[in-house]
This record gives C-alpha cells, structure tokens and sequence, in this order.
C-alpha cells in the first residue's frame, strides 16, 4: 500500500497534566529534549519515515514554541507545494472540550473533506520512541481491522487516564480499561492509533451527537465488541514521560551508548530544527565526563552526567552532576547541583547549592533567577 495514502495527526498537548511545570507555558510536544530536540521530533520522524506526506499538528493552547519550532516542515521534508504539514489551530473555545480528542476531530471536517487519504494515523507526543510506522499501518491493513491500537507491554505509566488492553491469539482486543493512575505491569496504549478516515468521521459525529469527547471511553471501549479492535505490540524501546520523574530519567537514559543507538537509528533518523551554532567551547580547567553537550555550549566548570542544551554558560568552580540543563541557562562559578532540572534562560548565580534525587529531582521554571 502506499503511504501517501495515510494520512498523520499528531496531537501535542495530550498528557499535559503529566508535566505540569513544563507545560505551563508550552505544549507537551514542544518540551524539550536531550539536548536538541522536542518531544514532537519522534512522532514527527516517525510519520515522515513511513512515507507520510501529509500530517495536521492538532493545536489546543500554548503553541507558539511549537510552531516556532515546527515553521514551515522544512526540516522533516515537509515544506511542499502539495500536502506537506498542516498546524491545526483550536476550533472552540472551552478547555472542557478538550479534554479529550473527540471535539478537535470533530471541528477538522473541512480538513478531512479536503485530504484524499484513505487512512489516517493518530499519535500523541508522550512518547520518545523511535517506531517503524510502516510495519504498523500494513498489519492493520492485512488484519482487516476496523481499528488498530497501538500498545505496549510493561509497567503501567503512573497516569490519569490510562487504557489498558487485553488481547487474544489473534491480537484482537477483547477488553479495554481505562485507569487512573494504575500499578504494576500489563499491557496499556501509548495514544497510537490507524482506522480508515470515513470511519473515523463517522464515529466522532456520533460521538459528537451524544456529547461524548473521551475518545478512548466514547468510542473504543463502547465499540470494543462491536468493531474489530485490533493491537498492535510496539517492541522498540519505548520511553514514557508520564511525570517529570520520568522525563528527567527519559532523558539521562540518553547517556547510555546502547538506548541512544537504539532511539538514533541510521536507518530511520529522527528530525528536528536546524540551528546554525558554533561548537561547543572548553575551558582549559573544564572536567566533563559521561555528559551531552550541544553546540553553542561554553563550559569552564565541572559536569559529570548531565545533558547542557545549546548556549549554556558554565562558569569555572560551578560543578553540575545529573543535571538537565536548558537553552541559554547561566551557571556562576561556586554552584553545586546534582539531579536538577534549569528551564530555559535560567540564571544560577554563585555560591548556590541545590540538591535533588533521581526520582524527585528539583525543577527551576524558565527565566528565573536563583
């Protein structure tokens, strides 16, 4: 089957909740992300390297940095004459609405009406994985299946909202819970989905008509007997951000050779925004081990298992161990840091000391001054 005949939505302020500091002033899909990207970078290069040529950014509430980040798609192959990336504004104007997937769906009938694709395939941003979406669409495809979730076994992300399936022999989904905030291990959904694009039209009006708008309630799991639901067992490595404990260990999980050769493939490269920057610049008393630096950084401290995005200053005497550390942050000489989390353009003046631990790490919120 051809892949232009998928159509992608990404939808990047889902799971918001899920990180409430960093989420205040930006969607979920526009966090930032081992030390150059956002979160949106690896859905975006999933759909793109499936042959996807056409993909609609569902847009609800602080999307300024994602459209800045986003532009015109150039950077993903994107930025065409025909197709290309389309940034879907909110159609309403109740948060409430929102709450679900339903009523955004609902407000792009001219968008849908406008696309010739057949199929449509939908992804959130709370994952950091590198997918083969190819695989994915053509077992849908061959299942036969009215709808194919995709799913991943292991444990439960600490959530609100959490669908949990159960499959058969024949990875038909007999059952669908929808938890909050579950424990332990099983099978759940990461907000992946493919169906045929007048199915989907026809259950969001329906939806729509009996004011439903939890897509995974309303239509999933009150069609679960009646539709052929079908999973789809994601197998990559899979990185959930389900809280800031888990961003914070989603992105020191990048320090390891093997987890980032497995998300950073060669054969399906993941895409972001280029920025033209200098090359990050050592002084001669810096001691950095086990870290990512991205260009653009000057570091004269000491860094040990920490990621500096672009533009970071690390003044000589400062020492910064299991830290993230965002564009265009400052650091003064005689700070100590461990397991801490600087926003962007934070200022860390001298003589400071902030302690966190891996899983309750400290976050400074961006542009301020400690």
């Amino acid at each position: 089957m051809r892949k232009t005949n998928v159509l992608g939505l990404i939808f990047p302020n889902m799971h918001e909740e899920a990180l409430r500091d960093l989420t205040s002033i930006r969607a979920l899909g526009s966090v930032p992300f081992a030390g150059r990207y956002r979160l949106i970078d690896f859905t975006l290069s999933n759909m793109v390297n499936a042959g996807v040529s056409k993909v609609g950014v569902v847009t609800k509430s602080n999307y300024q940095s994602l459209m800045d980040h986003l532009g015109s798609g150039k950077a993903w192959d994107l930025s065409r004459k025909n197709d290309g990336l389309y940034i879907l504004p909110p159609f309403g104007t109740s948060d409430e609405s929102y709450s679900g997937r339903v009523a955004s769906l609902a407000g792009m009938e001219a968008f849908f009406s406008n696309s010739k694709e057949e199929y449509v395939v939908m992804s959130d941003c709370h994952v950091v994985a590198n997918i083969d979406y190819s695989k994915l669409i053509e077992a849908h495809v061959a299942s036969g299946a009215d709808i194919t979730v995709g799913y991943i076994k292991g444990e439960l992300p600490r959530m609100n909202n959490t669908m949990t399936v159960q499959v058969d022999g024949t990875d038909r989904i007999t059952d669908i819970a929808i938890v909050d905030r579950p424990e332990g291990i099983g099978q759940f959904g990461i907000g992946l989905y493919v169906l045929r694009k007048d199915l989907l039209v026809a259950l969001v009006k329906t939806a729509v008509s009996r004011n439903q708008m939890h897509f995974e309630r309303d239509i999933l799991q009150r069609y679960v007997d009646e539709l052929s639901i079908y999973g789809y067992e994601v197998t990559e490595q899979a990185l959930v951000i389900s809280s800031l404990a888990s961003y914070y260990a989603a992105n020191m999980a990048m320090l390891d050779t093997e987890k980032r050769a497995a998300l950073f493939r060669s054969d399906r490269q993941i895409y972001t925004k280029v920025r033209d920057c200098c090359p990050a610049m050592y002084g001669l008393n810096s001691k950095v081990t086990n870290s990512l630096v991205a260009d653009g950084a000057h570091v004269d401290g000491t860094v040990r298992n920490s990621i500096i995005f672009r533009n970071v200053k690390i003044a000589e005497g400062a020492v910064l161990e299991n830290c993230i550390v965002m564009q265009g942050a400052v650091v003064f000489g005689g700070t100590s840091l461990d397991s801490v989390i600087l926003d962007k353009n934070v200022l860390v003046k001298d003589q400071r000391s902030l302690k966190g631990f891996e899983s309750f790490p400290i976050y400074i919120e961006k542009n301020s001054i400690v």
